[in-house]
């Protein structure tokens, strides 16, 4: 049997992507909507905002865990409920970032959550072009957005002073969820390089 924490840690994004596109291929609409909606995935900042088709022939759970998905982006994240992430994530759940370090427990997450409106307080997640299903495995792309409008702590006691540029940058969410309807595993995954572009720092 595969261990599920060792195959995702140590897999490449192509890989990833082409497990999103076997679930796909597991009958779901996904793929016609992408054929239909090529600018999907280009850039966040000039595509009209737009929401998927949502997936057919989902599970119970399938449909429960993308539901809790939406919440947790749209309402949870976007509008800093903090109190309601255990909505979502187990207590103990691992957060891999797309800088390559994981974090361990659910105050952590809070805590770098809260960190990034501390000098972005208008950010959220606006959209979900695509969700995904299969098993205990979703997948969901987002648009990330925001301002870099206050300054940002940079880690030695000092801060980055603002430049007052947006950022619109796609992500990508993969998570691993339980039988009591949380993750236990969240994958984030969006270029480190763009956002830095967007924000001026880079």
């Amino acid at each position: 049997m595969l261990d599920r924490r060792s195959l995702l840690r140590n897999t490449s994004a192509a890989t990833l992507g082409a497990l999103a596109l076997t679930a796909v291929a597991g009958g779901t609409d996904l793929a016609a909507a992408a054929e239909h909606h090529p600018d999907l995935f280009g850039d966040p900042a000039s595509t009209p905002e737009t929401e998927s088709l949502w997936p057919v022939h989902l599970t119970a759970v399938e449909c429960r865990n993308l539901k809790t998905f939406d919440e947790l982006d749209f309402q949870v994240y976007s509008r800093q409920e903090w109190d309601r992430l255990g909505e979502s994530h187990a207590p103990n759940v691992r957060v891999h970032w797309p800088d390559g370090h994981y974090t361990d427990g659910i105050e952590r997450h809070v805590a770098d959550l809260k960190a990034q409106f501390v000098w972005a307080p208008d950010t959220r997640v606006s959209e979900h072009p695509l969700r995904i299903a299969k098993g205990e495995l979703t997948a969901v792309t987002g648009v990330l957005k925001g301002t870099f409008s206050r300054p940002m702590p940079d880690g030695t006691g000092g801060f980055v002073q603002p430049t007052g540029k947006s950022f619109a940058v796609n992500m990508v969410t993969v998570g691993l969820w339980n039988t009591h309807g949380v993750m236990d595993e969240e994958f984030l995954f969006w270029d480190n390089q763009t956002f830095n572009q967007q924000i001026g720092l880079a």
